[in-house]
């Protein structure tokens, strides 16, 4: 007697058919969000000189959460002026054993107000509460904890050399990760003993100023941090002051190249950390499982928007198409919806002008001969959402392939051998990180000394550490942001 087998073809499966989740949001009872904030300079949240202010918005609901002041230069001058005062009277004078508690303190008031400091991350740029929750602050606090350490050891960090700080500090921050990013760049320069005027993006200022009441009720000196909030008048009068010593970026590349024509023939120290195009590599001995799962990670998980998101794929040909058929089908699991609710995977996109973009080269994409492919996943009809995208078919040519798209989209491109590969991945104007997946670890050296990339994971993706220095090559910017090479930046020789 025989049995019938109905055969399912697990590709073709809606997995959003098969099962569901209740939703289970993220309590917002615990945060306050104030309906207006002020620039925060000299120890002190003051109006802005024009008397103007900005909404910034809810990308999950388009709901305004706050109002916001509108800097301009006057406003950057007066920050100045108190970051200087603050440099030559109190904190550069002050010890680095003293300077260390500060920074102890502040990392330790982060993690007492972990929880307010996520759900405002999640609500204000639209990341999943995952991902505010389990990386974005506890690394803020770690940077913190981090440099605190650093900060009465200098001259052991850089043996046989004599160190001093800088002095005032311009840093500009974007809007993909506003907190952590704010604690790049101000945890080692207060360490090294310089002051700071810090200015947010203006979609995700809402962390920041939450930051400021944190500076405000640890005791930091008055001036040694100054937060003015605003649009890009405010950023070029921070680059352009000429009482400002080092201006460190994090942004465009576009902005990058204006900041460092700006600074051009002035005596300005310049960092800058701008944007990538990163190539994940998967040989044919990879794990493919979880080199798949790290390719979700590294680009669907923070809805591309990190500048070392993996947004392209080279997949060696023998084993294309069952990546391909890996990939899609955990894609289809993919839940994208409220940042606030824990089982979401995909959050909303930071803004309408953003979302914009990226649909903008996903027409492109379509035009240009690319095959595009999108999960079944619902998306919700109100808020900024764009549902998970591969582009199959893929050639170095397409300009998906070679520019920023900073969006959940990832163009695929098939490989026979390494050298060919490394052209390819090379072949960009960007370098700021890779990943590569093989069992072969000589394989893995080879990749990273021919790879023109900052940072190159292997069997991983997208793991930071306040030890371990970050930043690219050519396009993406020079300089480095973590570990000794931080602190090295907010230092003279």
């Amino acid at each position: 007697m025989s049995k019938r087998v109905n055969k399912i073809n697990v590709t073709e499966l809606d997995f959003s058919s098969v099962w569901s989740y209740a939703a289970s949001p993220e309590s917002t009872d615990h945060i306050k969000i104030a309906p207006r904030y002020e620039h925060f300079i000299n120890g002190e949240f003051v109006r802005p000189t024009s008397g103007k202010y900005f909404k910034t918005i809810n990308p999950t609901s388009e709901a305004a959460l706050s109002e916001l002041a509108q800097g301009n230069d006057k406003d950057v001058d007066k920050a100045v002026k108190a970051a200087r005062k603050a440099y030559t009277e109190v904190w550069s004078k002050m010890s680095g054993a003293e300077r260390g508690k500060y920074l102890y303190r502040i990392a330790r008031m982060i993690q007492e107000r972990s929880r307010e400091f996520a759900v405002i991350e999640s609500m204000d740029g639209g990341k999943p509460i995952r991902e505010s929750r389990d990386i974005d602050i506890p690394l803020v606090a770690a940077h913190f904890f981090y440099y605190a350490g650093w900060a009465d050891k200098l001259e052991f960090a850089f043996p046989g050399k004599s160190v001093a700080p800088i002095g005032v500090c311009g840093q500009i921050i974007p809007w993909n990760f506003p907190l952590l990013m704010a604690a790049w760049k101000l945890a080692p320069a207060l360490a090294c003993g310089n002051t700071v005027v810090l200015k947010p993006a203006e979609t995700t200022s809402l962390t920041a100023m939450k930051l400021a009441e944190v500076i405000r009720d640890c005791g930091l000196p008055p001036g040694v941090v100054n937060i003015v909030t605003g649009d890009g008048v405010a950023g070029a009068a921070i680059v352009n002051h000429p009482d400002v010593d080092k201006i460190a970026f994090t942004g465009s590349t576009d902005v990058g190249k204006i900041i460092q024509r700006a600074t051009a023939g002035t005596d300005k120290r310049l960092t800058l950390e701008l944007g990538g195009k990163a190539a994940h590599i998967i040989f044919d001995d990879a794990p493919l499982d979880q080199a798949v799962e790290g390719i979700i990670n590294g680009i669907f998980f923070n809805q591309g928007h990190v500048c070392c998101a993996g947004s392209r794929l080279f997949i060696q040909e023998s084993v294309h198409d069952k990546v391909i058929r890996k990939l899609k089908d955990r894609m289809n699991t993919l839940v994208v919806g409220d940042p606030l609710d824990k089982n979401t995977d995909v959050g909303a996109i930071n803004s309408a002008e953003q979302l914009g973009k990226i649909n903008h080269y996903l027409k492109l994409g379509v035009k240009e001969g690319a095959e595009i492919w999108q999960s079944s996943c619902a998306i919700p009809r109100k808020g900024y959402f764009c549902k998970p995208t591969l582009f199959l078919k893929a050639s170095q040519s397409h300009r998906i392939v070679q520019e920023e798209i900073f969006g959940p989209v990832l163009a695929v491109q098939s490989f026979r051998t390494i050298e060919e590969v490394i052209e390819k991945a090379n072949n960009t104007p960007f370098g700021l990180s890779a990943g590569v997946w093989t069992d072969k670890g000589s394989r893995i050296f080879n990749l990273t000394t021919k790879l023109r990339a900052g940072v190159v994971w292997a069997n991983t993706y997208n793991k930071f550490d306040p030890t371990s220095p970050f930043g690219g090559y050519k396009e993406s910017g020079f300089g480095r942001e973590g570990g000794l090479h931080g602190l090295s930046a907010y230092l003279k020789f």
